[in-house]
This record gives structure tokens, C-alpha cells and sequence, in this order.
């Protein structure tokens, strides 16, 4: 069979050589080619692996960033919270200490998710006729709103130019220098509805600056007094919020019972109800306002007085004084708003020798910003009342949230 197959073989070789060369070699080399890439197989297949093995940390962390940005670009991005701390400025203008200028500096903090926002804070003024305040307060939620404790001293020196003292008709200048502690804790007893004690301590005294203001002074028995109070505090709130309240409604009463046993020079009483309701309008707010204060055999320092912006604080005094009033607050353009506001006082109480009842109506519009996501705000009004009576005020705070 050897034989036959080399017989074979050389006669395709004579009879046609140049066919074995033409075309036999290129076959050969294809084999060997093929024989070479059988041969490397293994070997490519190992670097591949190698490469993968080597790689796979970077295809990993390559993954992992392509995730994160996903997530990022999905997730919705968050806003940068309001600072703690808060400072606005204050700022007064009316016939009675012309015009004063300050600052109120707070810290605020929310101690739990339930509680609302805690303002601890400073405030001053100083104004062109030298008359000048400075106090520190507290307002704190604490316990998921279970306890409010609210704390303030002051200090300062006002000074008064009357041009209508009492209705007298005469010209009075008078300085009353102050000194003012008080204290305040309400626990919730059920509900919506507080209850607690407080404690007011205060050294007031009025002088006149020339003669003549003194001798009325005197003679009305105008002339402040130190004292000291302990009283019993309530107070019903359903409120949406502290600060800018758009909804609900807050009631509080209570009493101070001022008594020399106590340390103080006189002994009289003084009750004190306020009632507050907040009605939606779309995205503005109407707000109402009652209040009154009776004093029971206090002297004339300790007297109520017209508690309505256009009025200068204590140019009018009377035992009895009830106020009501309305505010309009129109959301203007993000976190600004406009607001327009009237009331009438009336002061009565009087005997008939000592005067005669009286009201005092007022009105104004005014301006306020936005503070922080709790819904603080500095607000600027300007009141008028009768008889020439005016004033502007820019405040932290709305006209009469407590």
C-alpha cells in the first residue's frame, strides 16, 4: 500500500510540477497558520482573562460612579437650610420719641419634630431725643410643645414730649425710666389648652423734665411705682403656625395681682384677655384681633392705655381699655407680602370727675419679608389715629402675634 501511494504521489509530481508548487504551497502554509493558532489559543486565552482580572476593579468603580450619577441626576435636589441665626433691623418714628433705630439678634431652634421653632434673642434702640431700650427674651416649645416657657428683661430710658398730655391741652415732658423682669410657664394640661403661672417684676418711675411737667405729674398722681406681680396664666391655641399663623385661632387670659407683701409699693389688680382668629383667602391671610385689659384700684401709673398702632403708648390712660382690630396680609411675590390694617380703642372705666370715656380709632398699611421657612418676619407699618396721631414702626413680627 506504502508502494502504490508513492507511485501515486510521483506521478502528480512529474506530470505536472509546477501545479505541486503553485498550488501546494499556499495550502501549506494555511495549515501552518491554522496549526499556530490552535497552538496559541490557550495562551490568548489567558491574556484575555489576565486583562479582565486586572481590569475589573477600574470597570467596577466606572459602574459605581455611572450609578451614582444616575441617582443624583434622579434624585430631586435639596434646599439649603435657613441659617439659626437671625438679625433684623428695628426702626420707630411718632410724636412721643421721635425716631429710634436698633437691632433684634436671635438664635433659633426647634428641640423636637413636634415643637415648634424657639427664638432666644437680644433687642435694641436708641433714639434722637436720647431715649434708649435694651432686653433679652426667650420664647421656647420644648417636651413635643408640651411646655412653653417665655423669659424678658429690660432696661431703658424713654423720653416723652406730650403735646396733648391726658387731653389736657398742656405741653409735657416727662422720663420714665425702666426695669422689667418677668417670667412665664405654660404646661399643656389637655388638648390645645395651656395653663400656669407668671411672675412680673417691675421698678418704673416717671419724672418731669421742667417744672412745670412735674407739678402735673403731681397732681394727677402719674409718678410710676416698684412692684412686683404673681398671676395665673391660660391660654387656647390652635394655631398653624407661631409666627405667621394662616389658619386656627389662640385665647389667652390672665391675671396680675401686684401686692406690697410681695416687695412692691402699691396693690392692685389686673386682668388681661386676648383672642386671635386667622382666616385663609387663597394665599392671604385676614386676620382679627380682640383684646382688652381691667384694672382693679390701681393709681394712673398703673392704668391701661390704647394698645393700636398711630398711637403713642401711654399719652392716653384710662382703668378700662377694649380694641379691636383687622389685618389683611396679601402674599405678594415669594416672601414678600403687603398688608393693610384698622381698629378702634375705647378707654372707659373713669369716674365722672376724673374724665370721660373715649375712642380712638386707627388704620395704616404696611409691608413685611419673610425670614426663614418658621415664618418669621420684619414687617414695616405706618399707622395713623385722630387728633394727629401717627407713627411708623418697622418690628420682627406681625402687629400682634404673641
Amino acid at each position: 500500500m506504502f508502494n502504490s501511494g508513492k507511485i501515486q504521489y510521483c506521478r502528480i509530481f512529474s506530470e505536472n510540477q509546477h501545479s505541486r508548487y503553485s498550488f501546494g504551497l499556499p495550502k501549506i502554509i494555511m495549515e501552518w497558520k491554522n496549526w499556530r493558532r490552535k497552538r496559541n489559543a490557550p495562551i490568548v486565552y489567558l491574556l484575555v482573562c489576565l486583562a479582565l482580572f486586572l481590569a475589573q476593579p477600574v470597570i467596577a468603580d466606572t459602574v459605581k460612579a455611572a450609578k451614582t450619577d444616575e441617582k443624583l441626576e434622579a434624585a430631586p435636589e435639596k434646599e439649603k437650610k435657613d441659617s439659626p441665626w437671625l438679625i433684623t433691623p428695628l426702626l420707630s418714628s411718632d410724636p412721643k420719641i421721635s425716631t429710634a433705630a436698633g437691632v433684634l439678634a436671635g438664635y433659633v431652634k426647634q428641640f423636637d419634630e413636634k415643637s415648634p421653632a424657639s427664638l432666644i434673642g437680644i433687642a435694641g434702640t436708641y433714639s434722637t431725643t436720647n431715649s434708649w431700650y435694651l432686653g433679652a427674651f426667650a420664647k421656647t416649645h420644648l417636651k413635643e410643645d408640651k411646655h412653653r416657657l417665655n423669659a424678658a428683661i429690660v432696661t431703658g430710658e424713654i423720653k416723652n414730649d406730650y403735646s396733648d398730655f391726658l387731653g389736657s391741652g398742656l405741653n409735657v415732658q416727662t422720663t420714665d425710666a425702666l426695669d422689667l423682669y418677668a417670667l412665664r410657664y405654660a404646661y399643656g394640661i389637655y388638648g390645645r389648652w395651656y395653663l400656669g403661672p407668671q411672675f412680673i417684676s417691675t421698678n418704673y418711675a416717671i419724672t418731669g423734665d421742667n417744672v412745670l411737667s412735674g407739678q402735673v405729674l403731681q397732681h394727677i398722681g402719674l409718678t410710676g411705682f416698684r412692684s412686683n406681680a404673681v398671676g395665673l396664666y391660660t391660654q387656647y391655641d390652635s394655631r398653624d403656625n407661631q409666627y405667621s399663623p394662616s389658619t386656627g385661632q389662640v385665647f389667652e387670659a390672665h391675671n396680675f395681682a401686684y401686692r406690697e407683701s410681695l416687695g412692691g409699693q402699691v396693690s392692685f389688680d389686673a386682668l388681661t384677655a386676648d383672642y386671635q382668629y386667622y382666616h385663609p383667602i387663597k394665599d392671604h391671610v385676614l386676620a382679627a384681633h380682640v383684646r382688652g385689659r381691667w384694672a382693679d384700684g390701681a393709681p394712673n401709673s398703673g392704668y391701661s392705655s390704647v394698645d393700636l398702632r398711630g398711637y403713642t403708648r401711654r399719652q392716653y390712660l384710662a382703668p378700662h381699655m377694649t380694641m379691636a382690630e383687622a389685618d389683611f396680609r396679601y402674599s405678594l411675590y415669594k416672601k414678600w407680602g403687603l398688608a393693610a390694617f384698622a381698629g378702634v380703642a375705647y378707654l372707659y372705666g373713669f369716674d365722672e370727675e376724673e374724665g370721660s370715656n373715649e375712642l380712638f380709632p386707627g388704620g395704616g398699611v404696611g409691608v413685611f419679608y419673610r425670614l426663614n421657612d418658621e415664618g418669621m418676619v420684619v414687617r414695616g407699618d405706618i399707622a395713623f389715629g385722630k387728633d394727629g396721631n401717627w407713627g411708623f414702626y418697622l418690628t420682627f413680627g406681625h402687629g400682634f402675634e404673641k
